[in-house]
């Protein structure tokens, strides 16, 4: 595995699990011994495209977000993000090919809401062809659309899937709002 490749990986790491975490951690999830993980993290860090939010820990840092091709989000960029769109902009939920459910979100808030009530059949189908992910784009948040794909690729199912397209909801809320 070669320097950039292994940094790369780091990042990718830290930015999927979303939270600090540390060295040893890292280095299990992606394959690569302790030490040279550890070696890779103090060069990520020194960069600041990492920084230790506590001792031993390592988070992703917006520049770290950016070299793995994640855009920076400021201010005016997470309003609109977080702002209702037309109700021909909404999203739509569907149980399968022309079976509306009636229920449609306006906004990631609404969105969020939703996403806890509507029938989980239609959080399966909508995740398997990566609707939420062209919607979320669509908004303007390529961060959170890169997440569900993350979760599609784990092939859960039921409540498992929707508990886990909540809480990355709830997450990217929060942080935008922060914002």
């Amino acid at each position: 595995m070669s320097l950039v490749e292994a940094k790369m990986k780091i990042l990718q790491k830290l930015w999927e699990e979303g939270q600090p975490m540390r060295s040893k951690d890292v280095a299990q999830k992606i394959g690569l011994g302790v030490a040279a993980t550890t070696m890779h993290l103090l060069g990520l860090k020194k960069t600041r495209h990492v920084f230790t939010p506590q001792h031993g820990y390592y988070a992703i840092t917006d520049l770290g977000k950016e070299a793995i091709g994640i855009p920076k989000i400021d201010k005016a960029h997470a309003a609109k993000i977080l702002s209702n769109v037309p109700h021909d902009k909404a999203f739509h939920f569907y149980t399968g090919m022309h079976q509306y459910t009636g229920v449609l979100a306006n906004s990631l808030a609404d969105f969020y809401d939703k996403i806890q009530k509507v029938n989980v059949k239609s959080v399966e189908f909508h995740v398997s062809r990566k609707d939420f992910e062209h919607w979320f784009q669509g908004l303007g948040d390529a961060e959170l659309a890169k997440r569900l794909g993350l979760i599609r690729n784990m092939n859960l199912h039921g409540e498992e899937l929707r508990k886990k397209v909540h809480e990355v909801t709830k997450l990217r809320l929060e942080e935008l709002k922060r914002l």
